[in-house]
């Protein structure tokens, strides 16, 4: 019987594969069939992949490929389809933030922000998810077929909330200002999704985002996370098992006349 939600041997590309969404997303759709190429900043051996994913190690390789360097992810494209044949579905997964607990200039006043976290941030979120989408994107639509998904980010449709992060200030007696270079990147993948869709859609490769909000990952003060959730309607965080099934959704065939559009995960949190 015809399964239009089927991913069975389509071959998939996760950037970032290996971190916590990624590590879902991949193992989500290798379980459901699919052949995942993760694409990775660093070399993973087969052991690894043994221990990280057990039992998906014929369904899972990891290429060593940063989504900033348009050359390795060339080389890591060339040889995939050597390996498996043209992927179906590249997820742009990879992405990087400001990290909470870095250096106090990473989460500086607008006024101060170093230049340097903005590079990074901007080149990691928004122009390696160009570079990946022009490497592969290339090569689905010379082979008339693709479907392309973004990872967004709620605070690519709002502003962040700086009263959430507040209580910083107070405990730690510095400025803690979530920073603009994270707001923008992923704001900007929301128009490169809808054009990417736009140029690509007579060459039959979708292209889509979905928008996460508010996963439970255990890394966030307490205070943060009983303020955030105060703003959520459905007042809870997601768990990490609710984002992967709309990735398996979008790469199938069920949802093949959907292209350029955005699918808010975030329990209602950009709704208010």
């Amino acid at each position: 019987m015809y399964n239009p939600f089927s991913v069975e041997g389509r071959i998939a590309i996760v950037t970032g594969g290996l971190g916590q969404i990624g590590t879902q997303i991949s193992t989500t759709l290798a379980q459901a069939g699919a052949k995942v190429a993760i694409y990775s900043r660093r070399p993973f051996s087969a052991e690894q992949i043994a221990e990280k994913f057990p039992g998906l190690e014929e369904n899972i390789k990891v290429y060593e490929a940063s989504v900033t360097d348009k050359d390795a992810l060339e080389a890591a494209t060339d040889q995939l389809i050597k390996d498996w044949g043209v992927p179906d579905i590249l997820v742009n997964n990879a992405g990087i933030d400001s990290k909470p607990d870095g250096d106090a200039d990473q989460n500086a006043p607008f006024e101060v922000y170093p230049k340097k976290y903005w590079d990074d941030i901007i080149e990691t979120n928004l122009t390696g998810v160009m570079l990946t989408s022009q490497v592969v994107g290339s090569k689905m639509a010379e082979a008339g077929k693709g479907s392309i998904i973004n990872i967004g980010s709620m605070y690519g449709m709002v502003s962040p909330n700086q009263a959430l992060y507040a209580y910083r200030e107070e405990r730690d007696g510095k400025p803690f200002i979530k920073a603009i270079s994270y707001a923008a990147s992923k704001s900007g993948l929301i128009n490169m999704t809808r054009y990417l869709a736009t140029y690509w859609a007579k060459k039959g490769v979708r292209v889509n985002l979905v928008t996460y909000g508010g996963v439970k990952t255990g890394s966030f003060d307490k205070e943060f996370i009983d303020a955030f959730l105060e703003r959520v309607p459905m007042g809870r965080q997601a768990d990490i098992g609710e984002f992967s099934p709309i990735i398996h959704f979008l790469g199938s065939e069920a949802s093949s006349y959907m292209t350029g559009a955005n699918l808010v995960l975030d329990g209602g949190f950009t709704s208010w």
